[in-house]
């Protein structure tokens, strides 16, 4: 550690003497990065994210004629519920060895690798013949998934300085939104092929989306850059020269633009060669854990309303048809993707706000779901998920950016790996509360409209805020 600490000193004093016109010629630099690279995770991103929103519209789809997934596999709501939670069953066990392993091989093979995984998954929901099958396989679809978010979290540290990454993991981050929103959209279309050659319309919608994501994910092994060349480790493929050669993607920099790239970040990364007592340390770092519990409350009422979100407007209005309700779906998402744009901006530029724009987004959720609690009316209390809709948004982008700031300075990159992993991946125990306890899950608050369920949601936005008043409490008086 003392040869990193003082190669890293020596690299941020060169840093310092880069004259005005490299200074200028960075931000240049990473414009260009962008545009190899946020593009391509945004459809890594989308692509991942679409089939649990998927799945929450065809809960829904066709539920006129009794063709929805939940009438045509004959669900209960605790088979619905007990499916929903095990798919992040699946992201919390796997999360932290997926990014574990991007660590020690090529990333965007690796990020490839889950995308066709994920495609291959989805296209498998349209042989669904009971809940017992899907019980099963939203298990290995979250097992497929397992790495993607905290995946992407490590390859953009790579890439970007810490003091640039907000910016780009929100720009990524609105293919959630984005896919949400789509799926909403995607739905009310295939609505239009139910019983098309004797299938659903949810089956059409399950096998075009996942033949699509094992196309695209199959490209990114090309699209994707390995890791900037100054990184790349000098062992030996394990694959034979002519087979690795067919996996690497070149280099988006090249000459000048590449030694200023690798003078920038040499100065703020830190690869280690890591092991097990590596992990432990940032397992046991207390800082940890209150970036858990930041994670756990927003995640959770995300993948609420993103699973639940066409149950909870259907029951707002039950004269709603299927397709007007994932029309309705869809807004939310984009208030949603607003917010993310209109904020994470400056989480970048004041790094010392992140944590007050992180508790005031977090507060606006909390005041969309009362409004759509105790507000009267339909529309009035569907204006209350499109305010909790733009205050999510930024939650999330904040809360992993806020992990690599922690983490990366003290050890390295193996610390926004695990960091991002058990972020992503117990505080994904919030999603299971959401889709497993939840709406759904607790089918006597129906009749209550989900008052319940909403109130249990603000509660854990609450401990979110909570902890991070700790978390900055402790930076202050320990770190």
């Amino acid at each position: 550690m003392d040869v990193e600490s003082s190669t890293k000193t020596e690299a941020s004093q060169e840093v310092e003497h880069l004259t005005p016109v490299e200074d200028k010629k960075l931000d240049r630099i990473y414009r260009h990065l962008d545009f190899r690279i946020i593009p391509a995770l945004w459809c890594l991103y989308f692509l991942t994210s679409f089939g649990g929103s998927a799945y929450g519209n065809t809960l829904t789809m066709n539920f006129e004629t009794g063709h929805s997934l939940k009438q045509t596999l004959n669900l209960t709501s605790h088979d619905t519920s007990v499916a929903s939670a095990l798919e992040y069953v699946g992201f919390i066990l796997f999360d932290l060895p997926m990014n574990l392993a991007m660590t020690k091989m090529s990333p965007q093979v690796w990020l490839s690798r889950m995308v066709v995984s994920v495609g291959l998954l989805y296209t498998c929901y349209a042989a669904l013949k009971n809940a017992s099958g899907l019980i099963a396989i939203r298990f290995f679809s979250g097992v497929a998934g397992a790495g993607v978010w905290p995946g992407m979290t490590y390859y953009i540290s790579l890439w970007y300085p810490e003091h640039r990454t907000a910016r780009r993991i929100g720009y990524y981050f609105t293919a959630a939104q984005l896919s949400a929103s789509a799926a909403g959209l995607v739905a009310a279309g295939f609505q239009k092929m139910d019983m098309t050659r004797n299938m659903e319309g949810w089956k059409w919608l399950f096998i075009v989306y996942g033949s699509i994501t094992i196309f695209v994910g199959f490209t990114l092994i090309w699209w994707l850059p390995d890791r900037p060349s100054h990184l790349v480790s000098p062992k030996k493929s394990f694959l034979p020269e002519k087979v690795a050669v067919f996996f690497r993607s070149p280099q988006p920099l090249t000459g000048e633009n590449r030694r200023i790239h690798e003078q920038d970040m040499k100065a703020r990364y830190i690869k280690l060669s890591w092991g097990w007592r590596d992990v432990v340390k940032v397992i046991s770092d207390l800082r940890t854990w209150p970036l858990i519990i930041m994670y756990f409350g927003v995640v959770g009422t995300g993948f609420g309303l993103a699973v639940f979100g066409t149950t909870l407007i259907s029951a707002l209005n039950p004269s709603l048809s299927g397709i007007d309700v994932s029309l309705l779906y869809a807004p939310i998402w984009l208030f949603d993707l607003g917010g993310i744009l209109l904020v994470t901006p400056f989480a970048d530029k004041f790094k010392g706000l992140r944590p007050i724009l992180f508790s005031a987004s977090t507060l606006i959720i909390i005041v969309g779901l009362i409004v759509t609690t105790y507000a009267h009316g339909f529309w009035h209390r569907y204006s209350g998920l499109l305010i909790a809709g733009f205050g999510l948004g930024p939650t999330v982008p904040i809360t992993m950016t806020m992990s690599s700031e922690i983490m990366l300075p003290v050890y390295g990159d193996v610390g926004t790996a695990v960091a991002a992993a058990l972020v992503s991946g117990l505080g994904n125990l919030g999603s299971v509360t959401a889709t497993y306890a939840l709406y759904s899950g607790w089918p006597a608050d129906a009749a209550r409209l989900y008052q319940y369920s909403n109130m249990m949601l603000v509660l854990m936005l609450g401990v979110s805020i909570v902890s991070c008043a700790i978390l900055q409490f402790m930076r202050w008086k320990w770190y």
